[in-house]
């Protein structure tokens, strides 16, 4: 039997990382809310912006967390481009092209980090890489606690200019119905844009609350986005609280099975909570009954 302490700290790590698969999930399921597509490109676009953090560090010496001022607003300006200037225009809004245009993405993307970066993994290290902190009975490595803190406060961000901002206003209202937005004046494809913005904004923010206790190689957006694609269908389609609630279960269940399974195995029970909600609840957990 495993003792309280350790079941405890398993507990901590795995709400730890759930924080930061809600903060790559919430993009994902921005997107999905509003163009209803699922963007094949989200695991790249966060490997783009692991890199982008980890050369900031090499060369010019910038903390992970201070890069957070230049990956925010570059991720959205990259992810703002990518709709306006590549998706829309070769997707000629048929939604069964914007998947292929986002899977072609991805595979561009990620070949072209094979040929510049090579397969090489790389990390950065930082005072404080290997400092823990006392939580309770637990020791918990310091960057994990901060990617916590850190992409809960984005969330809250994110789900705020949501529900206050007149941008966010716009969103939802394209998101319920695209034609009687376009008709009370909203200019639906700048919202598209603005939207992709937004949801690779979250992979820079994640991407620089991740780097600091993990590692980046060209391939490290899949984990991440297969996980993200759980949360997502998990939590019920384009719901902001299913991302939430779906992203602490799964971090929570892989932590623990990593614990009692190994880590080889941990990411096992993901897949059967995922299969047994979808059995009992199949549009997830807050998803709305079509």
């Amino acid at each position: 039997m495993f003792d309280v302490a350790i079941i405890y700290s398993s507990l901590l790590n795995g709400l730890t990382s759930g924080a930061v698969y809600i903060l790559i999930a919430l993009g994902l399921t921005l997107i999905y809310g509003v163009l209803h597509i699922i963007n094949f490109a989200h695991g790249a676009a966060l490997m783009l912006a692991l890199y982008g953090v980890y050369f900031l560090k090499v060369n010019l010496g910038l903390d992970p967390y201070w890069a957070l001022v230049l990956m925010v607003p570059g991720m959205f300006v990259l992810g703002y481009a990518l709709q306006r200037l590549v998706i829309d225009r070769a997707s000629h809004g048929k939604d069964e092209n914007i998947l292929l245009v986002t899977l072609g993405l991805s595979i561009v993307l990620e070949n072209l980090a094979l040929l510049f970066f090579k397969s090489d993994t790389r990390n950065i290290e930082t005072a404080y890489t290997l400092t823990t902190v006392a939580v309770g009975p637990a020791m918990i490595a310091l960057p994990k606690i901060i990617a916590c803190l850190g992409a809960a406060c984005m969330s809250l961000l994110l789900i705020a200019m949501m529900k206050y901002t007149k941008i966010g206003l716009a969103i939802r209202a394209v998101a319920k119905e695209k034609q009687g937005a376009r008709l009370m004046g909203i200019d639906v494809e700048h919202v598209y844009a603005m939207s992709f913005g937004i949801g690779l904004a979250c992979l820079g923010a994640a991407a620089c609350f991740l780097l600091p206790a993990y590692y980046v190689n060209p391939g490290v957006g899949g984990g991440f986005v297969l996980v993200a694609f759980t949360v997502v269908v998990l939590g019920g389609m384009g719901s902001f609280a299913g991302a939430v609630v779906g992203g602490l279960l799964i971090g929570v269940v892989e932590s623990l099975g990593g614990l009692f399974l190994g880590d080889s195995l941990g990411q096992v029970g993901i897949f059967i909570l995922f299969i047994i909600v979808l059995l009992i609840r199949p549009q997830g957990l807050f998803g709305a009954k079509r």
